[in-house]
């Protein structure tokens, strides 16, 4: 199973991170559901031209957050969550999108009801 992640060499955000943050964010939306096997770690990392280590470490951090279970002689398993944890890990990150955005446009010097206008904006696009 090959998995959607797009990363970013040129991003702040340490590649490992994105994977993880991608994964969790398929994982919480339903995009890919409990009990599906996933990649090993040396596709996934061929797949995206990373190191084994970098994957490796996406991995035990999304394990030990509870979000894949890997089962020896078996692979690597999304595991079965419960909606509140779905929840908050998508809040938690759509909020932190949202201060990133809200800081970039302080630095700007935009006011408060000129960020809101651009956040309306938006929404209205979609």
């Amino acid at each position: 199973m090959s998995i959607p992640i797009q990363l970013s060499k040129s991003s702040r955000e340490p590649i490992y991170h994105q994977i993880e943050q991608q994964v969790k964010a398929l994982i919480a939306s339903g995009q890919i559901l409990a009990g599906t096997p996933l990649p090993s770690i040396r596709m996934l990392s061929k797949d995206l031209g990373v190191s084994v280590i970098t994957t490796r470490r996406a991995y035990q951090n999304l394990e030990s957050d509870g979000f894949i279970q890997t089962i020896q002689g078996k692979g690597t398993f999304v595991s079965t969550l419960d909606q509140s944890v779905k929840d908050a890990t998508k809040e938690k990150d759509v909020l932190s999108a949202f201060e990133e955005a809200i800081s970039l446009a302080l630095q700007y010097d935009y006011e408060k009801t000129q960020i809101k206008k651009l956040v309306s904006q938006l929404l209205d696009k979609k």
